[in-house]
């Protein structure tokens, strides 16, 4: 990662603070799973609002790039169906799994043109969630979990387009966002 100094800029100014993408929900699965992400999230560490991420952290020295690549993207992409389909214990945490295939193609397009970009984590396969509950005890996150299980019923939502994030070490900065047009 390139140098930067106090306020995130290399040697010729640009932002080198690293990239996230993450997908706009339709705004009623967008509500549901935010009221219970700030009802269960930790207050001191819920810096953001209910996200499904699709890429971590790319670099901020490619922005320009990055751009383009979601305006492209975006311009030719239809809405995107999700099903809501369970929940899923994370150890200290716990989300809502999004299954959506197409949504699997488009983050695959992107991770080709972006390849060699890709930290060990965003070049794993990716296993689309909303996290409404992390860094708690483990027995808190199993109780939610249970809790949650016991009235949960799968619901369709949609993805509406794709956000872009600068990460500044907790709180997150709006950088883009690229509604689905196709």
């Amino acid at each position: 990662m390139a140098a930067s100094d106090a306020n995130g800029r290399d040697m010729a100014g640009r932002d080198v603070a690293p990239l996230i993408v993450t997908l706009r929900l339709d705004g009623h699965s967008f509500e549901r799973l935010d009221a219970l992400r700030r009802a269960y999230f930790p207050p001191e560490r819920n810096f953001i609002p209910a996200h499904l991420t699709l890429f971590h952290a790319l670099p901020g020295t490619q922005e320009e790039e990055v751009v383009a690549n979601l305006a492209t993207a975006c311009a030719g992409t239809a809405p995107l169906p999700l099903r809501f389909s369970g929940l899923r214990g994370l150890g200290k945490g716990v989300a809502f799994n999004v299954d959506s295939p197409p949504l699997l193609r488009l983050r695959a397009l992107l991770a080709g043109a972006w390849h060699d970009w890709l930290t060990p984590q965003d070049r794993n396969v990716p296993k689309p969630h909303v996290t409404v509950q992390n860094k708690v005890d483990p027995s808190e996150a199993r109780n939610l979990l249970g809790h949650l299980q016991a009235g949960f019923e799968p619901w369709d939502g949609q993805g509406e387009g794709l956000l872009l994030w600068r990460y500044r070490g907790g709180p997150w900065e709006a950088a883009g966002e690229f509604p689905f047009r196709g």
